[in-house]
């Protein structure tokens, strides 16, 4: 095992990065471009991106490259953060300083930690529903997506060099897949379109509430900053960190411009809101019965991707929460050769594996679960946006291996755009009290215990940020 898996703990102790503690780390640009993509090209995002261009049909290239430019707003936010402040809690050690422990919690909470579990529950939900109604010998049982949960806990456990070398297979993998998908679409090159071009640009229409499906969109390229977490295990992190995320969430709007694009060709936009599956019916007509094993394919990469750097990240953020006094000391346990937060990988394991014992093998729940965890995804981001100001006006002189340019029209349109966004995130009229109540009682529950946690057990004032020479 390489030196640099022993850092995070070390690393997490710094008020001000050290530009060359990190550089015989193991994870260079392709591994964190992995990363980046890793997390945000899911299986559940392929669904929801399908039901985006079903309602709004060609117009959804619109929404889809506004929440590209937001995303890369906010990936210049944690650029900057993540190497000013180079810890492994990420945006609870970002807000902590900037803006006090109670929205730091909050951030981590509520974006993170609910967000992760549902999302990958869903996740592994998805691929379980998908494979039996692929090979119905298997449909109905929960085994394959338990035993997928399993395997990238085991693998998380044995450290960052397996994880890296797995994310950069099953990265490019589904990249590969998806574009190929894309591509032979566009191209009609498996079979006849059903849909013609003109028709396409006939049906072109901002007016179809195009520009209320931000919010969906931006669920496309979320998580991209679960780099972050990782800056101890980063090899040239000033260059690699914000360079991965700007790259990868460039390539992942291009390969779902093919992939969103290509569907209309073949899927009335009907088939594409209503049906479980629309990705499977999508590679059906498409490819015929080979587009089922690609589409096997690039959802089991997608998925196993995201539970993989999943089970990196999150328990790196709640171990640098738990350094900081801002979680129970148990998740900041480390394995002995591995140096591996175990108990907060297990943790994290274990809250994505309840939800599956709940829904069991109903997809009908995962678009509403998803769009409502975003909610709680964009109010982080725009704690980070407000974190970079903070910092900016109270420590102007203090070291920033990278800076966020053009500041600060990044965190304003960021901010701006993340409002927008939540104000109309429920994709249908009738679904708007589900998404506000989950992501309501989310935020809610969050709350009461980061107060309770900060007034009984940290002792501490819930918005009096802490010194940045002096981190708690």
């Amino acid at each position: 095992m390489q030196d640099a898996v022993s850092k995070p703990a070390a690393v997490s102790a710094a008020a001000h990065p050290p530009r060359h503690a990190a550089r015989g780390a193991g994870l260079g640009l392709k591994s964190l471009m992995a990363v980046a993509v890793g997390l945000v090209v899911s299986q559940g995002v392929m669904v929801l991106m399908l039901q985006g261009v079903g309602i709004a049909g060609a117009a959804f290239i619109v929404p889809l490259a506004i929440a590209w430019v937001l995303a890369l707003c906010y990936a210049a936010s944690f650029g900057e953060l993540s190497l000013m402040i180079p810890r492994a809690g990420s945006l609870s050690s970002y807000t902590e300083v900037a803006l006090g422990h109670f929205l730091a919690i909050i951030s981590v909470f509520s974006g993170y930690v609910v967000v992760a579990m549902f999302a990958l529950s869903a996740e592994l939900l998805l691929v379980n529903y998908l494979l039996g109604v692929l090979y119905p010998a298997i449909e109905g049982t929960q085994y394959i997506a338990f035993a997928i949960l399993a395997v990238f806990t085991l693998l998380n456990l044995l450290g960052i060099d397996v994880f890296a070398k797995l994310q950069n297979v099953l990265a490019f993998a589904m990249v590969v897949a998806l574009t190929l998908l894309g591509v032979s679409a566009l191209s009609g090159g498996f079979a006849p379109h059903q849909f013609g071009a003109s028709q396409l640009a006939a049906d072109f229409n901002l007016g179809d509430g195009a520009l209320t499906l931000i919010a969906l969109a931006i669920w496309g390229y979320v998580g991209a900053e679960f780099v972050c977490p990782l800056v101890g295990e980063s090899r040239c992190p000033e260059r690699h960190i914000p360079r991965s995320m700007y790259l990868g969430l460039t390539l992942i709007f291009v390969v779902f411009a093919l992939y969103c694009l290509g569907a209309l060709f073949y899927v009335p936009r009907d088939v594409l809101t209503s049906a479980s599956l629309p990705h499977l019916e999508y590679a059906t007509a498409a490819f015929g019965g080979s587009g089922t094993l690609l589409l096997a394919v690039a959802a089991i990469t997608a998925t196993c991707s995201t539970v993989n750097t999943s089970l990196a990240a999150v328990p790196r953020m709640l171990q640098g929460m738990a350094e900081q006094g801002q979680a129970f000391p148990v998740l900041g346990w480390l394995t002995r050769t591995t140096r591996v937060p175990w108990v907060a990988v297990l943790f994290v394991a274990g809250v994505t594996g309840l939800p599956l014992l709940i829904w069991g093998n109903d997809p009908s729940t995962v678009g509403l679960l998803l769009v409502s965890a975003a909610i709680a995804w964009l109010i982080a981001y725009i704690i980070a946006h407000v974190n970079v100001i903070a910092l900016r006006i109270r420590y102007p002189e203090a070291e920033r291996p990278y800076r966020s340019p053009f500041y600060p029209l990044p965190q304003w349109v960021g901010i701006a755009g993340m409002v927008y966004a939540i104000v109309h995130a429920s994709p249908a009229p009738e679904l708007t009290a589900a998404v506000f109540t989950n992501a309501g009682v989310v935020l809610g529950v969050v709350s009461v215990i980061a107060v309770l946690w900060i007034k009984l057990v940290m002792r501490k004032p819930l918005f009096r940020p802490e010194p940045l020479e002096n981190p708690a």
